[in-house]
C-alpha cells in the first residue's frame, strides 16, 4: 500500500488535473494535455511545499478559497507559462526591422524626427524587448533620425521582475554581436556572480507592465509601428489565435507589422486585412 499512498502525493487526480487545466485555458488561453501533466507536477511541488500543503490534491482542493485566489492564481500563471526566449532570437526578424520596416515606416511617418512605437506582446524576460532597443538605439548612432519607446508586455509576474532588473548571466550574451556586447551591457563589479546588466540609456526607452492577450481590451496605444508576438499563438487554439491576433492588429498604425514565430506562419489566413511580407512577417 505504501507505493499507492507515495503515488497520491507527488500526482494529481484526473480530476484535479482537469481542474488546473480548464482554469488555465479559461484564464490565458493555454492548453494543457495530458502530455504536460508531468511538467505541471513538477513545477507545482515548490508552490505546495511554500504553503504548506501535503500534497498536490490539497493545493488543488485550496485553489478556489475566495481569500487567496487571486494571488494565487498568478502564481499558477507564473508556473505554467513557458518562457524561451534569447537575445536575437530568430534573427533574421531583426534584420528586417533595420533594412525594410523601419525605414518603411520613417518614410510613413513623414516627418523628420519621428516617435517610433514598438510592442513585445510577449516579452517573457525582456530580451527580445532589449534586442529591439540596441538595434534601434544603433540605426541612431548610425545617422537614422528618429526616437523610439519599446512597451514589453506578458502574463508572468516572475519574468517581468527578470526583464525590469535587466540583469542576465553571461551566457545569454553568446547570440549578441560582440560590439554591441561591449556598449550595451556593464559587467557586475564582483566578477564571480558572472552577470550583465542592460545599459541604462536601453532601460530608459523601454517599459515593462502585466498584460492577459485573452483580455477584451488592452491598455496600449492605437499607433504602434511593430509588434512581435512570437511563439506564444501555437499555444492557443485557432479561434483563440484570430482573436488576439485581430486584437493586436487593431493597435498597429497603418502600414505596421506583426512579427510571429516560424511556427506561427499562416495566422494571417484567418485574419482579413493582413498582409504577408514574409512567411512569419505582416503588414496592416
Amino acid at each position: 500500500m505504501m507505493p499507492a499512498m507515495q503515488d497520491t502525493a507527488v500526482h494529481l487526480s484526473d480530476r484535479h488535473f482537469r481542474t488546473i487545466a480548464e482554469l488555465i485555458e479559461g484564464q490565458v488561453g493555454i492548453k494543457l494535455p495530458q502530455g504536460k501533466r508531468l511538467m505541471l507536477e513538477g513545477r507545482l511541488h515548490k508552490r505546495v511545499r511554500a504553503l504548506n500543503f501535503s500534497d498536490l490534491n490539497e493545493y488543488v482542493e485550496n485553489l478556489f478559497e475566495a481569500d487567496h485566489f487571486d494571488t494565487e492564481l498568478t502564481h499558477l500563471i507564473d508556473v505554467v507559462t513557458t518562457n524561451k526566449t534569447d537575445f536575437f532570437r530568430e534573427p533574421q526578424h531583426f534584420t528586417f526591422m533595420r533594412e525594410v520596416a523601419i525605414p518603411a515606416l520613417l518614410r510613413s511617418h513623414g516627418c523628420k524626427n519621428a516617435n517610433l512605437k514598438v510592442w513585445s506582446s510577449a516579452s517573457s524576460t525582456g530580451m527580445e524587448a532589449y534586442t529591439v532597443a540596441m538595434v534601434l538605439d544603433d540605426m541612431t548612432r548610425a545617422g537614422s533620425k528618429f526616437q523610439y519607446r519599446i512597451l514589453g508586455t506578458d502574463i508572468s509576474t516572475a519574468v517581468l521582475r527578470l526583464a525590469k532588473t535587466a540583469i542576465y548571466t553571461r551566457d545569454v550574451l553568446a547570440p549578441v554581436p560582440e560590439p554591441f556586447v561591449k556598449r550595451y551591457f556593464l559587467s557586475s563589479r564582483d566578477k564571480s556572480r558572472g552577470e550583465v546588466r542592460v545599459a541604462p540609456e536601453l532601460r530608459r526607452m523601454t517599459h515593462f507592465m502585466r498584460m492577459n492577450l485573452m483580455d477584451s481590451s488592452y491598455p496600449v496605444d492605437r499607433d504602434v509601428d511593430m509588434i512581435f508576438c512570437r511563439n506564444v499563438l501555437i499555444y492557443f487554439d485557432k479561434p483563440t489565435q484570430r482573436k488576439v491576433v485581430e486584437q493586436l492588429c487593431s493597435h498597429l498604425r497603418p502600414g505596421g507589422y506583426l512579427l510571429v514565430g516560424h511556427s506561427e506562419s499562416m495566422i494571417h489566413s484567418s485574419v482579413p486585412g493582413l498582409k504577408q511580407v514574409q512567411p512569419t512577417i505582416f503588414q496592416v
